[in-house]
């Protein structure tokens, strides 16, 4: 039998961005937290690198705003890299409160808790505090813990959210979000729950794609049903492909950090020639699009399965000290990082499109906000720089707390929802369909929608797309739902939406290159998609 919970917030998403949402509104609020697996199994678990910040006394906003800006290629919104940037420090302080243990550097003195900053490409000044090379784990384990400690914080693992539900969904005059039907995996039921403030903290949607650095749970979720309920996505065609993911048969999902780089890797072909300079004057420093098409460009031209990042020049102590976890990983694999190169492939990493929302996380629909990797605020343009992500869910999720602290009160009342129905399903006995199309779809976006497009290219992929949609949605409409079903229908959905954005997009810039528009623009705009229900609604 289903069940109906009522909480003040629910929180889609365990990341960063949403235990620092629930750790950030008032103790008197019941707030739920949903994972679709285990707690640790998103993005923010395995970020290496570190997050932005300005801190150090030769540092400044104004530098790290136009670092940003240069990276973002002429698409970034100034006043939301502004805001981002300004909040910065607050933001690092806040989680040097909540105990995270960033790594110290006695020798180094930059006017903040002798904290050990490095800098990654794209930035002017050392700005990434870190904990090694194992940040993202160090803030998870932090932020867990204290949520652990609140009463008034629910962490509910094994949820998947199936559908958000709204009141134009359900036949009433407004479109505010009420709540979300809920998959629980162990009960196999879905559940109702019912919340005056629902977050999106889903991450991205990398899992489109062939090859990727993301745990398997980034299937564009939120980005998904965001859309679904009415909400405007934007810039989605910018999909980041990271240059340097670790190559190995085995190796499933592992980053190389942009810090190898940042501390002396130089990236070589097997004969070890280096080849950055002949692509960009920053040679191994250069942006990563830049980066990661020089990769792409030197595989396809002479036929390689990959390349090579080399740090074995410096010395052993230094990067077993730096890159602990790096340095372990690909030794399990039987590569000594001190001694010899790494071979590396660029993978799909990061969406930097999403659900439009404001400075305070709000999207177009009332009582819905959508955080970190799900939402679009105009931070990162067309082209994400190394370390901002993380910044932008800790000042987001600060931002979109005090919004819900200060609307809660004026938020209609709860009502009772109608259950799920699943009175016209039955179980599927051909669950290989959803594999072959899953296996199909990423397939097909790595192969036309990736690092190089080209119009036709684009035009076979929407070809493509439109016909597993087809079969998703009838699959959806006759047999029980799954993980696997949902996870395939919403990844087809905001595979489209990355297509039609492409599509549009009829310059080069950023991440999104076509070899039929080579030039960039005199003048560009961000991409956005309107769904049916937001034209329908008077904005």
């Amino acid at each position: 039998m289903s069940q109906q919970y009522a909480y003040d917030v629910l929180v889609i998403g365990s990341g960063a961005a949403g235990l620092t949402l629930a750790l950030t509104l008032p103790e008197h609020l019941s707030v739920a937290v949903l994972s679709k697996g285990e707690l640790a199994n998103g993005s923010t678990y395995w970020a290496q690198g570190g997050v932005a910040a300005v801190l150090d006394e030769r540092d400044s906003v104004d530098a790290h705003v136009q670092d940003t800006l240069i990276a973002g290629d002429g698409l970034c919104q100034e006043d939301a890299v502004r805001f981002t940037v300004s909040n910065s420090r607050e933001a690092i302080e806040w989680l040097i409160q909540q105990g995270v243990p960033f790594t110290r550097d006695e020798n180094v003195h930059s006017g903040f808790h002798d904290f050990h900053l490095t800098r990654e490409g794209g930035h002017s000044h050392r700005r990434i505090i870190h904990a090694a090379d194992a940040t993202g784990a160090a803030i998870f384990r932090t932020l867990l813990m204290r949520a652990q400690e609140r009463s008034n914080i629910h962490l509910l693992e094994h949820k998947v959210a199936v559908d958000l539900i709204t009141e134009n969904k359900l036949g009433m005059a407004g479109n505010r979000c009420l709540g979300a039907y809920i998959l629980d995996r162990q009960t196999g039921k879905v559940d109702t729950y019912c919340a005056s403030a629902v977050v999106l903290a889903t991450g991205g949607a990398s899992k489109a794609y062939l090859y990727t650095s993301n745990p398997d749970g980034a299937s564009g979720d939120g980005i998904a049903m965001a859309w679904r309920a009415g909400c405007r996505v934007a810039n989605l065609e910018f999909n980041q492909f990271h240059p340097t993911c670790l190559y190995h048969p085995k190796a499933k999902s592992f980053l190389i950090t942009e810090a190898v780089r940042g501390e002396g890797g130089v990236l070589k072909l097997a004969n070890g020639e280096r080849f950055m300079q002949r692509h960009d004057e920053r040679a191994e420093l250069a942006p990563r699009d830049i980066v990661a098409r020089a990769i792409d460009h030197e595989m396809k031209r002479l036929g390689l399965d990959c390349v090579y990042l080399d740090i074995s020049h410096k010395p052993a102590d230094f990067i077993q000290s730096h890159f602990p976890t790096i340095y372990e990983r690909c030794l399990s694999f039987g590569i000594d990082i001190t001694r010899e190169p790494i071979p590396v492939v660029p993978a799909a990493h990061y969406t930097c499109g999403g659900v439009m929302v404001d400075n305070c996380g709000h999207t177009d629909v009332p009582g819905l906000y959508a955080l970190g990797e799900t939402s679009f605020t105009g931070l990162h343009g067309a082209n994400r720089m190394a370390s901002n992500s993380l910044l932008e869910c800790f000042v987001y999720a600060r931002a979109a707390a005090a919004d819900i602290v200060r609307l809660l009160p004026s938020a209609p009342e709860q009502v009772e929802l109608p259950f799920w129905d699943a009175s016209q399903v039955t179980d599927s006995d051909e669950d290989v369909i959803i594999a072959h199309n899953w296996d199909e779809l990423r397939r097909s976006m790595w192969d036309y929608v990736g690092i190089v497009r080209t119009s036709k290219r684009l035009q076979r992929a929407q070809h493509r797309v439109d016909m597993l949609l087809a079969e998703i949605d009838e699959f959806y409409s006759n047999y029980k739902v799954s993980r696997d079903l949902i996870e395939l229908r919403n990844l087809a959905q905001v595979a489209e939406l990355i297509i039609q954005c492409a599509m549009q997009r009829k310059e080069s810039r950023g991440l999104h290159y076509t070899l039929d528009y080579p030039a960039q623009a005199a003048h560009s705009q961000d991409t956005i998609l309107y769904p049916p229900q937001y034209l329908a609604h008077d904005h």
